[in-house]
């Protein structure tokens, strides 16, 4: 996958939000707040290649099963591809 860099993620006081930059401030009014789950996929997506990659990552650090970790992934994936964070 790959990261459109005009969206860097930054920890605002105890919180991460993926900020856009650039010609995306232009286009993008606003931040997205990401959870903790949401701030470790962003991570892991320069090294992964694909939604079952991230969530293999997820149950080895989380306590929860493949199956929802690949659902959950995919899912914040489809917002990241819809608003043009990632290809």
């Amino acid at each position: 996958m790959k990261i459109n860099y005009e969206f860097v993620k930054r920890k605002i006081f105890d919180e991460y939000y993926l900020v856009p930059i650039g010609e995306a401030a232009t286009k993008f009014n606003g931040l997205i707040a990401l959870n903790e789950i949401s701030s470790f996929i962003f991570d892991c997506l320069p090294e992964c290649l694909n939604a079952n990659d991230i969530a293999a990552k997820i149950t080895e650090i989380y306590d929860t099963d493949l199956e929802t970790a690949v659902s959950d992934t995919e899912e914040f994936l489809s917002v990241l591809r819809e608003q043009e964070i990632i290809d």
